[in-house]
């Protein structure tokens, strides 16, 4: 395998010394990890700053008047600050952490919609929805007698915003849609979304799992009602992730769950609540996860945005090039505005087949429906072979992508 390229900005060699686990070998190969899009890998600093944790720190939080007690506490309440701050929230209050980004969207779906969705109300989906942004809709329109309404796509991978301005109406109350497809690739045009959708009066809320690891987001240029992510998809542990939501939403909603930490004053006869954000978090939290995820965006947040931007955007045209030059292999998603993610399909072969014979050159993607099935159901296919590349990724890594699918190829014909 070549060397890693480097720019004078983004020093990629350099960047991936801080992931232990690509020294790897899988099969006899240097690993070629390329599922970015269902987890990242995790830098040493996140690593470290979990082991410190646990090491040094360990004790619960918010609860204790004891030194490690305090010394936890501020350290999660940082972590909080840090989120606050890289996606640019009003206050620490508005950030919610939960367990991801589907604890993120239940969360919305069953706090604001049992309070709010009336039956005959419409929420509007888009084709191209994660199942962790359909099921809790779905759910909850049961429950409430509302209904779905689903936004069309091109074949290219984008949204119709003819169809979607068709859709809207004064039943309208949410737009839930991704920020980012992650079976695709492709940039939503949220903002035009906000402003359409606010336009009617309904909430929009983004599933941003896919857009964080790739791109700056600020909450309030946006003038998004509600943003959920994870934290493992981009470098920090799984297990914990981010609610963002306006805080007069928030202060109106009933809280998800009840018990330890969210409450104010509990009797046997009536409870008052938390002020944000302990209402909407209950018992004890991740700890570690909240630290680790605090660490991971002060170590993401430490590389100029554009450089990253340039090199995942140099990778993918790379990578679509080289992979569309291949004989057999049809690529899906190709709108114009992408992040560094590519879905395809080698001919007549299954993808698990594909994915296990890359695997046996030690380069590891994604295979199956991505749990985008009503999108697989567009495309009249039941799965797809996808490629998800990150900052630590390289063009020596594309190359060897290239290789085993050609190997593959041949295997396969």
């Amino acid at each position: 395998m070549k060397p890693p390229t480097t720019s004078p900005t983004l020093d990629v060699a350099a960047i991936r010394r801080q992931f232990p686990i690509l020294a790897r070998e899988v099969n006899g190969n240097r690993l070629v990890y390329l599922d970015n899009g269902a987890t990242a890998q995790k830098p040493q600093p996140v690593i470290d700053a979990m082991a410190h944790y646990y090491r040094e720190l360990n004790a619960n939080i918010h609860r204790g008047v004891h030194h490690l007690s305090q010394q936890a506490t501020h350290a999660y309440e940082q972590a909080r600050e840090t989120v606050r701050a890289y996606i640019h929230a009003e206050q620490a209050a508005e950030v919610l952490f939960t367990s991801g980004t589907t604890a993120g969207i239940n969360l919305v779906a069953t706090c604001w919609g049992r309070k709010h969705l009336k039956p005959g109300d419409e929420i509007i989906l888009s084709t191209m929805e994660h199942h962790s942004n359909i099921v809790p809709w779905q759910l909850i329109c049961q429950q409430q007698q509302s209904r779905l309404k689903i936004l069309p796509i091109t074949h290219a991978g984008e949204l119709r915003l003819d169809a979607f301005q068709e859709l809207l109406s004064e039943r309208t109350r949410l737009v839930a849609i991704a920020h980012v497809s992650n079976t695709l690739g492709s940039v939503n045009p949220v903002a035009r979304v906000i402003e359409l959708a606010h336009a009617q009066g309904a909430l929009v809320l983004l599933d941003g799992a896919q857009a964080m690891p790739h791109m700056r987001v600020d909450v309030q240029a946006l003038g998004v009602d509600f943003y959920a992510f994870s934290g493992h998809k981009m470098f920090a542990p799984t297990g914990v992730g981010v609610l963002y939501g306006k805080a007069a939403l928030l202060n109106d909603m009933p809280p998800y769950q009840g018990g330890g930490e969210m409450i104010e004053r509990v009797t046997f006869d009536k409870t008052t609540f938390a002020e944000l954000p302990h209402k909407f978090e209950a018992g004890t939290p991740n700890i570690v996860g909240g630290i680790g995820l605090g660490a991971a965006i002060a170590w993401f947040a430490q590389f100029d945005a554009e450089a990253v931007t340039a090199h995942e955007q140099d990778l993918l045209a790379y990578a679509t090039a080289q992979l569309s030059a291949l004989p057999r292999v049809t690529i899906l998603g190709t709108a114009p505005h992408k992040v560094c993610v590519i879905s395809f399909l080698l001919a007549d072969a299954h993808p698990f087949d594909v994915g296990t014979i890359l695997d046996q050159q030690g380069v590891a993607v994604r295979t199956g429906h991505h749990c985008t099935q009503p999108l697989m159901d567009f495309y009249n296919i039941s799965g797809t072979v996808r490629a998800s590349f990150a900052i630590y990724n390289h063009r020596a890594e594309v190359d060897a992508l290239v290789a085993a699918v050609a190997r593959a190829a041949n295997m396969l014909a």
